[in-house]
């Protein structure tokens, strides 16, 4: 196996297991929580999910052919509460995560180090994927902490729990499971 295609494997892990992080956060929220904000300034989780849905399709539609930062983009926008429900927030959100998986799917090794454009700036594939997971992996650091604040009830923690490090280790010593409660196959239940 070659360096890229290495590297776009562990790309791809990487991105379905913050999706499995974000999934985690979600399914714990009711509605109320979904859209709360834990104080004035601080953003909800359901606007996080907008702001990442709508990066996420305008990087990664049509890519290799437009500038990721697209004219119909209104960044501005997704920082507002969402008018809509549940549903509707997730299947935006959706969009934008389908656009990125996409994207992946058709990237190769040869192809990882052609040149695109955000904002007219060029990037290598590799460094917008890296942009685009560095910046996926900030915001789901953000609703962890921010549905922690605003949840009722019990958390089922997305990492290893407190005081739970030695049984973790011996469950899942030099396996995947290892690395994270969300790994491929451990759910976390």
């Amino acid at each position: 196996m070659s360096q890229s295609t290495l590297w776009l494997s562990v790309m791809r892990e990487t991105v379905s297991g913050y999706r499995r992080m974000i999934d985690g956060i979600v399914e714990q929220l009711t509605d109320e929580e979904l859209f709360a904000r834990p104080a004035a300034e601080i953003n909800s989780v359901a606007i996080i999910l907008r702001h990442l849905g709508g990066n996420l399709r305008s990087r990664w539609t049509d890519f290799l052919t437009t500038d990721g930062e697209k004219p119909d983009r209104n960044r501005d926008s997704e920082f507002t509460e969402w008018e809509g429900d549940r549903e509707s927030l997730m299947e935006y959100f959706e969009q934008g995560w389908r656009s990125l998986e996409s994207a992946l799917q058709t990237i190769d090794e040869e192809s990882v180090g052609d040149t695109i454009y955000i904002r007219g700036e060029p990037h290598s594939i590799a460094q917008a994927l890296m942009r685009s997971i560095t910046h996926i992996a900030y915001h789901v650091g953000q609703m962890a902490i921010i549905a922690r604040m605003v949840h009722h009830g019990q958390w089922r923690w997305l990492t290893i729990a407190p005081g739970a490090s030695a049984a973790h280790n011996e469950r899942t010593w030099g396996t995947p499971g290892s690395r994270a409660i969300f790994t491929k196959g451990d759910d976390g239940h």
